[in-house]
């Protein structure tokens, strides 16, 4: 079982030793040996491993992994250090600048968010290269929506971040008199000036924290 080192170990626990997550588990091992798999099979809980659930301020829901060579690692919509921002990322900093005039540089490795308290999390966790979305029926989905109601349980508030009409659909397991919730369009350049750009979702998001006397999230990079 994937160890964590902080209290998701014992939360994510039954899912861990579930028969659902085992089939996953399964159905990875023979497409990690057979196919090229994004992320690195070591870096696909990264998330989990950067933000403890009691540190969690934000929740950003991604959709699934960047599959091309070597962007995904764990954090949805960050790629590693060197590796070219791809367009949704792109305009997340655009409306970063525009909101809280935060400058980025050439990294989009958002790594120092998930030390803040922001969970980066896929709502699927793995994909293959080249084929977007390849992975959605694996049974991450199942593992994902359980890991949003295990933070709705939490009494201190959450504020979560949902981009798009696939994180949309988690809203269904977020209990909004105790959590909040940020609704746009995704920031894909498809639907970015749909909604996305404008929504000050930074801004708001410390807002809300600050409304709830919790400390606000340092969102330099």
């Amino acid at each position: 079982m994937k160890k964590f080192g902080n209290s998701w170990d014992e939360l994510l626990s039954p899912l861990f030793t579930s028969e659902k997550y085992l089939a996953i588990r399964e159905f990875l091992k023979k497409e990690y040996s057979e196919q090229t798999i994004y992320p690195d099979m070591h870096d696909i809980f990264n998330c989990f491993t950067l933000t403890d659930y009691e540190s969690v301020k934000a929740v950003i829901l991604g959709q699934d992994p960047y599959h091309g060579y070597g962007q995904a690692h764990g954090l949805c919509f960050s790629v590693k250090k060197g590796v070219r921002q791809p367009p949704s990322l792109k305009n997340i900093f655009t409306e970063l600048k525009s909101d809280l005039s935060i400058e980025t540089g050439v990294d989009g490795d958002l790594t120092k968010w998930a030390q803040n308290g922001v969970l980066l999390l896929n709502t699927v966790l793995t994909v293959r290269e080249s084929n977007p979305n390849s992975h959605k029926d694996c049974g991450w989905q199942w593992f994902t929506d359980e890991v949003i109601k295990i933070l709705n349980k939490r009494e201190k508030p959450i504020v979560f971040i949902l981009w798009g009409g696939n994180a949309r659909s988690k809203k269904k397991f977020i209990d909004t008199s105790k959590h909040f919730v940020i609704e746009s369009a995704h920031p894909s350049p498809l639907s970015s000036w749909q909604g996305f750009f404008g929504s000050k979702p930074f801004s708001k998001t410390n807002e809300l924290l600050k409304s709830a006397n919790i400390e606000p999230i340092d969102w330099s990079l």
